[in-house]
């Protein structure tokens, strides 16, 4: 893979040029999931058409020009066109760069870690009550990644940028563990995942892959916290309006952003004031636009004035969603933890993930708004845990849908019941297809013991490793981890088996997992021995034998 050490001026514009395309295909997602601060639907198209504006600026710049000289043109087109709260905050992220890269010829790995730091201190100062859990988080955590990298690699732009995009997705992932209003959504901030692509496309440029984006799609990024829905349609019914969205481009002299900001602070939401002494960009949701206006008239002249109806917005957006939104009969909500593993119950068509497992219950209630969250009218619950099967099936009572429970007590049960899980057939017949696929399959959990004791004959001392069949079935412990799971394999009877599957969990990186699966293979060479990253917690591996 093609890595960049450094680039020039051109060179960094048609870096963001590449990341601006890649957003550009995103759009439609990304206004989706637009939920915070309002649910309108335009973030993803905000951010699209502030960065056309970066790059319009950014191409009137000569071609033998240093980077300083066109970031700082891109910071300039950032002001001047940006398109809402997302956009007024990008503009902020390009006006950091310029700062951090002012008098550059070049940029290398450390020049660019340095600017996005400014980026980051750049887009919190521009907001008067900044909120986490939102592209600002993002860009920080970005930031924080890029600067840790350049430590190691102060002269590969391409490494440090690798580094900033891969936390920047896993900030995205986390945003709704920081923002409630995301988790009750089900959805990843849409600026900070707006804010991931263009990072990643522009990585994608250094990496050479500009010509095959051509062809691809960015890769939304998935909720860290699975919660008990997607996005589903919102009530159009409030007890108050959302009021104006109200921006504007004001030119003066003398001006004071502070100040400006200050004074707006009481008279709306989402205030967003950034800009110069001669020129300041102006973002406020309020029910009185008119006052915003005539304050900011006093002050100088207007350009750029948009003042739109979020009301109406948001029963656009509550439309887009119902268009989004699946129409099956039927549907599986299903209980998962671990990335990896939420991954595959969605690939498999699970229509909504709960997020819990071992020591990590859902409630009842949890369920019942996973079961409610989806339009189809019958729907089977897995939830792939003994002590979740009980409050799964409280769920039938409180809903008018149809609701069948089949009672699979860990993850790679679940897995087999959906891979059995048949849209065309009915409920009943997809109830007996699934507990029957349940019972073709052993599952061994290895996990570590929380205290001493002693079970079916074995001592088992604290902090030891056991291995644990069918979620109810202790058949090994030990120091040994390996000779823990060898023994288990045993104790069950893989040899009996078809298909071993490995999952292998956040504490294990990959040549442990790729190590004790060439033992596997070795040991049993008649096996189909698939590995998959499952990322859970608390069992280093889970093993599913069929």
């Amino acid at each position: 893979m093609k890595e960049v050490l450094s680039c020039d001026g051109p060179e960094f514009r048609d870096m963001f040029a590449a990341g601006s395309g890649w957003l550009e295909k995103t759009v439609p997602d990304i206004n989706a999931i637009n939920v915070f601060p309002v649910p309108d639907g335009d973030t993803g198209t905000n951010m699209f058409l502030t960065m056309r504006s970066v790059m319009e600026e950014a191409d009137r710049v000569s071609s033998d020009h240093s980077v300083a000289v066109v970031a700082k043109a891109m910071a300039q087109g950032a002001l001047m066109g940006a398109r809402g709260n997302s956009g007024v905050i990008l503009s902020q992220f390009f006006r950091g760069l310029a700062k951090g890269l002012d008098e550059k010829e070049l940029v290398n790995g450390s020049d660019f870690a340095t600017a996005l730091g400014e980026a980051s201190r750049a887009a919190y100062k521009g907001l008067s009550q900044p909120v986490e859990g939102t592209m600002l988080t993002v860009i920080k955590d970005a930031s924080k990644a890029a600067e840790e990298a350049a430590k190691s690699a102060p002269d590969n732009l391409t490494k440090v940028a690798e580094a900033a995009v891969n936390e920047a997705r896993d900030s995205v992932a986390r945003t709704p563990l920081l923002l409630d209003v995301l988790r009750e959504a089900g959805v990843v901030d849409a600026g900070g995942q707006g804010i991931y692509v263009l990072l990643e496309g522009a990585l994608r440029y250094l990496q050479g892959s500009a010509e095959e984006m051509r062809y691809k799609r960015p890769q939304m990024v998935a909720s860290e916290v699975p919660v008990s829905a997607q996005v589903s349609p919102l009530s159009t019914e409030r007890e108050e309006p959302y009021g104006y969205c109200t921006n504007f481009l004001l030119q003066g002299h003398k001006l004071d952003p502070d100040k400006i900001r200050k004074r707006l602070e009481n008279r709306g939401q989402s205030v967003v004031v950034v800009g110069d002494e001669g020129t300041i960009r102006v973002h406020i949701h309020t029910y009185d636009p008119g006052g915003i206006i005539r304050f900011a008239t006093s002050l100088g002249t207007l350009h750029q004035l948009q003042v739109q109806n979020m009301d109406d917005q948001h029963i656009g957006f509550v439309e887009m969603q119902k268009d989004r939104l699946p129409s099956s009969e039927m549907s599986v909500v299903a209980v998962a933890i671990g990335n990896g593993m939420k991954e595959v119950f969605r690939s498999l068509g699970a229509a909504t993930i709960v997020s819990g497992g071992q020591t990590m219950n859902p409630s009842v209630q949890e369920l019942l708004q996973a079961v409610e969250s989806i339009p189809s009218q019958k729907v089977i619950l897995l939830p792939n845990n003994k002590n979740i099967v009980l409050a799964a099936s409280q769920v039938n009572s409180l809903t008018k849908k149809e609701v069948a429970v089949i009672p699979s007590k860990t993850m790679p049960q679940g897995i087999a019941a959906l891979i059995a899980f048949n849209y065309e057939g009915g409920l009943q017949e997809n109830v007996q297809s699934m507990n029957e696929a349940i019972k073709e399959v052993k599952t061994v959990e290895l996990t570590q013991a929380a205290r001493s004791t002693q079970l079916k004959g074995l001592k088992i001392k604290k902090g030891q490793f056991i291995a644990i069949v069918d979620d109810d079935n202790l058949v090994a412990a030990g120091n040994d981890l390996n000779e823990v799971f060898f023994e288990a394999l045993d104790e069950v009877g893989t040899r009996s088996a078809e298909v071993v599957t490995v999952y292998y969990g956040v504490d294990i990186d990959v040549p442990q997992a790729e190590k004790l699966v060439t033992e596997i293979r070795n040991k049993y060479p008649d096996k189909q021995v698939e590995m998959v990253s499952g990322g859970q917690p608390n069992y280093p591996y889970m093993v599913s034998l069929e």
